[in-house]
């Protein structure tokens, strides 16, 4: 049986994790999705996976848009936390970016984009 939920211990919260996210990490882009991944290394042992999502405020100025992204983003990413563990590793800091001024009509358009950034991740 899957694991849908997305627990406490999975989100990518301490400043520490994403200041190093961003130092270190490696930035992949899928269509109106950016991701920046960072694996687990021998030089930089992580305990286990953590993924955060993020909305910017240049683009949705209105909180009520940008919480709706990202409750959107979040829910890709429960879905299909499988094909995303596959794609990028079990041991990875991730964090999500939605890349666009433009809100997404329906759920399916985040998904597809979601399904394909990780399935190009794969191929490469």
């Amino acid at each position: 049986m899957q694991n849908f939920k997305y627990s406490r211990s999975e989100k990518l919260k301490k400043n520490t994790e994403i200041s190093l996210l961003f130092k270190k990490g490696k930035w992949r882009t899928c269509g109106n999705l950016r991701i920046i991944i960072l694996k687990d290394q021998p030089l930089l042992p992580l305990e286990n996976g953590r993924f955060g999502v993020s909305v910017s405020k240049r683009y949705f100025k209105k909180a009520v848009d940008r919480n709706r992204l990202k409750r959107l983003l979040r829910e890709c990413y429960r879905l299909n936390k499988d094909l995303f563990k596959e794609a990028f590793g079990d041991k990875t800091l991730a964090m999500l970016f939605w890349a666009s001024p433009d809100m997404p009509s329906k759920f399916q358009d985040v998904e597809a984009q979601f399904i394909k950034l990780c399935n190009a991740q794969k191929k490469s």
